[in-house]
C-alpha cells in the first residue's frame, strides 16, 4: 500500500515521522483551542489534531463522556479552520462515519470495535483515510482481516495502531513486533503512547504508568513505526478521562522533538546500511 497524503504531508513507511496529538476528550471548546494553539505554535512539524465527541468506552456509569457528536464536529470544524490543521476523531457507530467524514480528515476507529464489519466499511466507504486501533485482545497478525474489510470498498489508506494487548489483571502488555507485522497490511503504522501506558479498569477509571511512555514511545520508533498517537493536556490531573496518561502540555513539545529527530536518524543510518 502506498503513503498517504493528508493535508499536503505525507505519512507512511518512508516519510518523516507523523503524529496524532490532542486532548482525550472534549472538555469544552476553550481547551481545544488552548491545546491546538500550544501545538501549532511550538511544534516545528505538521500534526493531525485528535479529540473525542464521545467517550462511548468508560469504566464507570459515572464517567464524562464529552459534548456529542453535533457540537463535537462543530469544535472540530472551528479548530480546523482556525489554525489550519488537519483533523480526527473516533466514531463508533456506523452511521457516524458519513457525518464525521464531512469535517474530519482522518476517521478512527477505536480497539475495541476494530472488528466491527459493518463500521469498518461505512468508514471506508467514506474514502476518507482509515485509522483503526488494534484490539487489545487481537493479534497483530489478524489485522490483515481489517485490511481486507476496509480495502474491499476501494479505499487503500489504512492506518494501524498497536495500543498493547491485554491479558486481564490491570495491565498491557506491549510487542513491538506488531510494528512490523502490522506494516504489511497497511500505509502506515502508528504506536499509541497514552493508551499503552494504562491500566486498564483499575477500579472506578483505568490507571497508567507515565514513566514508562517516553521509553515506550522510543522503542515503538525503533520498530519501525511511521507515526505516534499522544494525547496531551494542559493540566492532566485535572482532566475527566486518562488523567494518568496525559501528557503534560508544556512538555509534549520537548518529547516529540526527540522522537522525531530519532526517526530522522534510524531512517538515515538505514539509507546507509542500503548503499553499503
Amino acid at each position: 500500500m502506498q503513503e498517504i497524503t493528508i493535508k499536503n504531508t505525507k505519512y507512511g513507511k518512508k516519510q518523516p515521522l507523523g503524529f496524532i496529538l490532542g486532548p482525550c476528550v472534549m472538555e469544552s471548546y476553550t481547551l481545544l483551542e488552548e491545546i491546538c494553539g500550544s501545538l501549532k505554535e511550538n511544534l516545528p512539524f505538521p500534526f493531525i489534531f485528535k479529540a473525542s465527541f464521545d467517550k462511548a468506552n468508560r469504566s464507570s456509569i459515572d464517567s464524562f463522556r464529552g459534548p456529542g457528536i453535533e457540537t463535537g464536529l462543530q469544535y472540530l470544524q472551528k479548530i480546523r479552520a482556525e489554525f489550519d490543521v488537519a483533523i480526527t476523531t473516533d466514531i463508533h457507530l456506523p452511521e457516524h462515519a458519513s457525518i464525521a467524514a464531512e469535517v474530519c480528515d482522518i476517521l478512527q476507529v477505536p480497539a475495541f470495535l476494530a472488528r466491527q464489519t459493518d463500521l469498518l466499511v461505512a468508514a471506508a466507504k467514506t474514502m476518507k483515510p482509515i485509522h483503526v486501533k488494534k484490539a487489545q485482545f487481537m493479534a497483530p497478525s489478524d489485522m490483515q482481516h481489517v485490511a481486507k474489510k476496509i480495502s474491499s470498498t476501494g479505499n487503500e489508506q489504512i492506518i494501524f495502531t498497536d495500543r498493547g494487548t491485554s491479558f486481564g489483571y490491570h495491565n498491557l502488555v506491549n510487542d513491538f513486533r506488531s510494528i512490523p507485522i502490522m506494516g504489511k497490511y497497511c500505509s502506515a503504522t502508528c504506536y499509541d503512547v497514552t493508551h499503552s501506558g494504562q491500566l486498564p479498569g483499575e477500579g472506578s477509571e483505568s490507571g497508567g504508568e507515565k514513566a514508562f511512555m517516553e521509553p515506550l514511545a522510543k522503542a515503538a520508533v525503533a520498530a519501525g513505526a511511521d507515526m505516534l498517537f499522544l494525547e496531551t493536556h494542559p493540566n492532566p490531573e485535572m482532566a475527566k478521562s486518562d488523567k494518568t496518561t496525559q501528557w503534560p502540555l508544556e512538555k509534549t513539545p520537548a518529547l516529540l522533538n526527540k522522537l522525531y529527530a530519532l526517526r530522522e536518524h534510524l531512517c538515515k543510518e538505514h539509507h546507509l546500511a542500503e548503499q553499503i
